[in-house]
């Protein structure tokens, strides 16, 4: 499951790990956190529809109360929901500067590129989401799931495993 590789390199760089509630059983058969890194809540100061948005997203990353990364699973939902919800989170707070990720298997990269092309993703206050949102594969997870001493990296190894929309 890619939302507990995600979970597992997140608490490996020291990150603590918020996972929507519905989804939490499934992936704590597959990881095993340490004490204090899943988060019971989210300790950020937004209003309400922003927290229940943020709250809905598969994996987030945090540094203290910091967003670090922000992740969108997409293996059996329709592509444009996990976009959807990461513009959702840009229009309601178009300054907030954080990497935002859609997650799908390689079958499905040009899917994905396809929709969050759509004009609507395109013209958004704070900017087209191609420049606030990038593609992960499964398989670059799995990659950087195998790097060694993830304990000593930050999250910007990821920028080596990203793929830009343009």
């Amino acid at each position: 499951m890619i939302q507990a590789a995600l979970a597992r390199i997140g608490e490996q760089m020291g990150m603590r790990i918020w996972l929507p509630k519905g989804d939490r059983s499934a992936v704590l058969g597959q990881w095993h956190p340490a004490g204090g890194v899943l988060l019971d809540s989210l300790p950020l100061n937004y209003d309400d529809e922003t927290l229940r948005t943020l709250e809905q997203i598969d994996v987030i990353w945090l540094r203290v109360r910091s967003i670090v990364r922000a992740f969108e699973v997409e293996h059996t939902t329709v592509i444009y929901s996990g976009i959807l919800r990461m513009a959702d989170l840009l229009a309601l707070q178009p300054n907030m500067k954080i990497k935002l990720h859609i997650v799908a298997p390689a079958a499905r990269r040009d899917k994905v590129f396809h929709e969050i092309r759509r004009p609507v993703f395109a013209r958004l206050a704070a900017g087209p989401l191609t420049e606030s949102c990038t593609y992960l594969s499964y398989e670059s997870v799995e990659d950087v799931a195998k790097i060694k001493h993830l304990a000593h990296l930050n999250a910007s190894i990821l920028e080596d495993y990203e793929e830009r929309v343009e």
